[in-house]
């Protein structure tokens, strides 16, 4: 692995991947698409962790001209500017050497450094309460505004223009700016003006995670004034600002027009369902195969496609790129050999939950259908406002589709999309989410659960069948079709096991070595000097007795029980338990 280029971890800045040496998956062929295909507004929508925030800030090195490129037109920059985060001015160009636009020679002479840009991510445009999070928003666009100081001596600008700049970044004694909520609204307006009178030319403007705002204003009581800050925010910048040559956005989600972008006509969206812009977010299979044979790891193809790739953005087949650079980083350190969820550790997984939360009977089948690798079809809306999200289950399939946590399967005359599990990343986080649903579920009637596992001491096979057959009709069935019979047994048994888990003063242990083998399930009572021994098997063609049979037998040709007898269990109790989808059978001996 010597003298190999290091990857990326976590760079999200297109000058430092460029200038640090790291390796960078070509992507700005977006460029000469955006400008060959024009418009006012552009939005895209995809889930995080796919490159957006990288690709601004590609558009943004390309297009700006100023105090870090070389000068606008040959006018010299005043004596005082200060370089963008104090590193000395360069060309444009040299970040985009041998990279696919720079074979686009007009295009790059006609744009690339022409511009000023206005660059800023609402990220953290967030607080506990409306106020904090307008504190916030104040602090983005007054920092992004810092950049701009030369404004403050432009001889282009009249007295009272530098004086606005003056109010966009002046600051109290802790440091905060102070503009008031009326400039804080025309902010972005203002800024774009006073630029483009001093370069006189029009300026772009790149917005990212723009749905942020809405979204944490939501959770936490104060979307309303939210929603009309960020409207009328949005208004001033892209509906009545000329001196705006054009915006970009990205987000998770479409927010419908009538929230925030009202009368804004010329105003383009590109999600995840449209083929234009398909591959630009993301990895396509070439990227990946290219980088696994660059790094050496082309043998691990196979799992890198079964956990990373499966998203459908328009016709492309495209990975999640912040999953491929985790397992190639770990890899090469020698930290794994197989692949990790690097995805649960970096997104909030509470959508998962809240879907299974209130998913009824059918909808309940609908995800059974699709953690068992099935398709389903559901009409998606892809513009809401927050107030859908929650408003019906229907409206939550749209959510897990636009955050990536399902992915397109075609779609037919009615209007409905096929929805999947995008791969085996995906479909972790839902067993994860649903086993702790069930776990939780279970808990919340503890006298029904302390009845069932009372009926183990009891040796009361008809209580324990007609118990664990109600948690199975109630349990979401992973991997309950078309798989091993091993993994079918595998998901039962880790039902009875999450049972037993909320028993007070039980000791269960799972694949316990006893006698000449390992028990699927032992349990021991302590004060009561009792022990159980499981044996689970998964029943094809609902065969329940011969099953039941074989797991009795296998206890006892085994001596699973002698463990237990060893730790002074005087009362042993063997069960064979037989399962068919959601029925089962129980006998003892």
């Amino acid at each position: 692995m010597a003298g190999k280029i290091k990857l990326p971890m976590g760079i999200e800045n297109f000058k430092e991947m460029r200038i640090g040496g790291f390796y960078y998956v070509d992507k700005t062929g977006l460029i000469k698409t955006l400008l060959e295909n024009p418009g006012k507004v552009s939005l895209f929508t995809r889930p995080r962790r796919f490159g957006k925030t990288l690709n601004m800030s590609m558009l943004r090195y390309f297009f700006e001209t100023g105090s870090d490129v070389m000068p606008f037109n040959n006018v010299t920059p005043f004596d005082n500017v200060t370089p963008f985060n104090n590193v000395t001015p360069f060309d444009n160009g040299a970040l985009f050497d041998g990279l696919e636009i720079s074979r686009e020679k007009e295009l790059c002479k006609e744009y690339m450094g022409k511009f000023p840009v206005i660059s800023i991510t609402l990220k953290g445009a967030t607080g506990a309460n409306y106020g904090e999070a307008k504190e916030m928003l104040r602090h983005i666009i007054g920092n992004e505004a810092m950049r701009f100081q030369f404004l403050m001596q432009s001889d282009r600008l009249t007295e009272m223009e530098r004086s606005r700049y003056e109010a966009l970044i002046s600051i109290d004694k802790r440091g905060a700016y102070t503009m008031s909520d009326e400039l804080l609204k025309s902010s972005l307006q203002t800024l774009s003006q006073l630029l483009q009178k001093h370069y006189g030319q029009g300026v772009i403007m790149l917005i990212d995670e723009y749905d942020v705002p809405l979204d944490k204003a939501y959770q936490s009581g104060y979307y309303d004034a939210m929603v009309e800050l960020v409207r009328v925010l949005f208004g001033n910048a892209f509906k009545t600002n000329d001196c705006l040559k054009f915006a970009v956005l990205t987000g998770c989600l479409r927010i419908s027009k009538e929230s925030i972008f009202t009368g804004l006509n010329n105003f383009r969206v590109y999600t995840v369902k449209d083929v234009r812009y398909k591959e630009y977010f993301g990895f396509t299979d070439a990227e990946v195969r290219q980088m696994l044979e660059y790094y050496g790891f082309s043998e691990q193809y196979g799992a890198v496609r079964e956990w990373y790739d499966g998203y459908l953005f328009g016709s492309l087949g495209i990975y999640c790129p912040w999953d491929v650079v985790n397992y190639c980083s770990d890899l090469r350190d020698g930290n794994v050999t197989e692949p990790q969820n690097y995805w649960v550790n970096t997104s909030s997984n509470d959508i998962v939950r809240k879907f299974i939360n209130r998913a009824d009977a059918a909808t309940r089948d609908d995800i059974e259908v699709l953690v068992n690798g099935g398709s389903i079809r559901k009409k998606i809306r892809q513009e809401l406002t927050y107030r859908d999200l929650d408003s019906t289950t229907d409206n939550l399939w749209s959510i897990l589709f636009t955050t990536g946590y399902l992915t397109q399967d075609g779609h037919d005359d009615r209007g409905l999309t096929g929805l999947v599990i995008p791969n085996r990343e995906i479909q972790w986080i839902f067993e994860e989410q649903i086993q702790e649903w069930f776990e939780t579920e279970t808990r919340n009637d503890f006298p029904k659960l302390e009845s069932f596992c009372r009926a183990f001491e009891q040796n009361d096979t008809d209580t324990i069948e007609k118990e664990f057959t109600s948690y199975l009709r109630k349990a979401i069935s992973i991997r309950d079709t078309s798989v091993r019979k091993q993994m079918k047994e595998n998901f039962y048994h880790g039902i009875l096991l999450g049972l037993f888990a909320g028993m007070r003063g039980w000791k269960a242990r799972s694949n316990a070595e006893s006698g000449d083998g390992y028990s699927d399930i032992s349990v021991k009572v302590e004060d009561k000097e009792i022990g159980i021994v499981i044996e689970l098997k998964y029943a094809e063609n609902a065969a329940f007795d011969s099953a039941c049979e074989e797991a009795l037998k296998q206890i006892y040709d085994n001596n699973y029980e002698e463990a237990l007898i060893d730790d002074g269990m005087t009362t042993i109790y063997r069960y064979g338990i037989a399962c068919y989808k959601r029925r089962c059978r129980v006998i003892s001996g």
